[in-house]
Parts: C-alpha cells; sequence; structure tokens
C-alpha cells in the first residue's frame, strides 16, 4: 500500500488532515491546521493554522500558508486562512493570515496562483481567479471571479479588482479596476474591454452578442468621453439592463464612496 504522509515530513498532533491527503518530504504541518480529502501537500511546503484548506488541492514545494501577517498592527490575535476546493498554488506561494480577532485571509475555488504569488493578511480571492508568477497583494485587496492578473506587478492595499477583469504584466495598481476591463501600465489605464474573457464567459452566442453591445457603449460613456463618473454612470442607467452592466455600474458606484481608492481611469480622449 502506497504510503501518503512521507516519513521526513513534521505533522503536528492537532492537525486534522483526510486519510487521502498526500505529503511530501519536509513539509511540516503546524497545531489547528485542517486538509481537505485529496489534497497534495509538495516537498518542504509549510502550513502553519489557525487554517483550513479544501479538497482536490495541489500545493506545490515550498509554499507557506498561515503564517503570522507582515503588519505592524497584528497583536497576535487569533486569525485565519480559509482556502477552498481545486486550487493550484505554485513554488513558493505565500498566503498570511489575516490581521484582527476572527478574521481570515480567504481562497475560493478553482484558482491558479503561480509562483512567488503573495497573498496579504484579509485578502479575498473569489473564484476561477488566475494570479501570474510574482505578483504582490497587499493587504485587505479583493479580486472577484475570474479575473486574470499578469505576472510581475503589485496591488496597492484596499483595491478591489471586478468579474472578467484582465490586467496586464508589470502594471502598477493603485485604484480599483472595474469589472469586464483590460487594464495595463504604470500608472495603469483602462485600455479596452476584455473581449477575450467576455467571450469565453460561457454566454450563449445571442446573448453575447447583446451583452458586448451593451458593454461597448458602456466604455465608450466611461473611457472615450469627458463625462466625469457620475455622469458617466448616469448614462449607464440609460442602457439596456442585464446582470453585466448592472454588476458594472454597482463596483463603480461603490468604488467612489469614501473610504475605497476610486477607480482606474481610461485614457484621456484625443483632442480634434
Amino acid at each position: 500500500m502506497k504510503t501518503l504522509i512521507h516519513p521526513t515530513s513534521v505533522i503536528h498532533p492537532g492537525a486534522e488532515l483526510h486519510p487521502t491527503v498526500e505529503v511530501g518530504p519536509y513539509a511540516v504541518i503546524g497545531n489547528h491546521v485542517k486538509v481537505g480529502a485529496g489534497t497534495i501537500i509538495g516537498a518542504h511546503a509549510i502550513l502553519e493554522g489557525p487554517t483550513e484548506i479544501g479538497a482536490g488541492n495541489q500545493i506545490f514545494p515550498g509554499v507557506a500558508i498561515g503564517l503570522e501577517p507582515q503588519d505592524l498592527k497584528y497583536d497576535g490575535s487569533l486569525s485565519w486562512v480559509k482556502i477552498g476546493n481545486n486550487n493550484r498554488i505554485r513554488e513558493y506561494v505565500t498566503i498570511n493570515r489575516a490581521t484582527g480577532a476572527g478574521e481570515a485571509t480567504v481562497i475560493g475555488d478553482h484558482n491558479l496562483l503561480m509562483a512567488y504569488t503573495h497573498v496579504a493578511h484579509n485578502c479575498a480571492i473569489a473564484d476561477s481567479v488566475v494570479i501570474a508568477n510574482s505578483v504582490a497583494l497587499a493587504g485587505h485587496v479583493q479580486i472577484e471571479s475570474r479575473a486574470t492578473i499578469g505576472g510581475v506587478l503589485g496591488i496597492h492595499q484596499f483595491v478591489h479588482i471586478g468579474k472578467l477583469a484582465m490586467v496586464g504584466g508589470m502594471s502598477r495598481i493603485d485604484r480599483d479596476v472595474p469589472p469586464y476591463m483590460l487594464v495595463e501600465g504604470s500608472p495603469a489605464r483602462v485600455r479596452s474591454l476584455n473581449l477575450v474573457g467576455l467571450k469565453r464567459a460561457g454566454v450563449s452566442e445571442l446573448e453575447q452578442g447583446l451583452v458586448l453591445q451593451t458593454l461597448k457603449k458602456a466604455f465608450r460613456s466611461l473611457y472615450r468621453s469627458n463625462l466625469t463618473v457620475s455622469a458617466a454612470l448616469e448614462q449607464l442607467e440609460l442602457l439596456p439592463d442585464n446582470e453585466y452592466t448592472q454588476h458594472l455600474r454597482h463596483f463603480l458606484q461603490l468604488s467612489q464612496m469614501e473610504g475605497r481608492r476610486g477607480s482606474i481611469p481610461g485614457l484621456r480622449p484625443r483632442q480634434n
């Protein structure tokens, strides 16, 4: 019978591992770590608690999950990392616990975090997100489902990245990235709709045409006119209603609220 736990690994008696979990050489799993069925933990990975990891995850060598946050305000309070199912967490990714008693850093399902990604305290990553190599998320960053983040970039604390957004590599992301948009540069600017992502979003061909037509009108009002954000949002109210325009409008409205960082602007329209 195959041994799933390598004899050189170190596992605290207080850790809870499903019998089907595989643990590689020299991995260290601490107290209050819970790991679900079929998860594979690679060599030299470090998992500290309190941490909950779901089923079917693949955790590659050198990953560090659940260590204390890199936050001078952290006072040692009990906080968490909570990870869902079927994620691929590549080599040397670091995922820190939250700052604040009872709070959590949360990662959903079916995400790919490529090598050397850093997920700081209190971040929330939804589902089916792709984060390329050497991306650093500061504290309290939120990323909605099916966003794609290019490599070698930093995301400022408290920034929100919208559903099906695409962020180009080596950008500087210091404000919110609206849903369905392609953002790139330093300073980052909204360049276009994320047409490739939208066409892969799983809507029917007929609905896809209607959605793209409406979002193109929204894009022109937001980023190819001289309208203020509030005036552009009023124009969005006049567009045919669907879940995509509703979500875009809601995201931008929240982004303008006090305490938020605002949204990344578009390129200035050319002057005649």
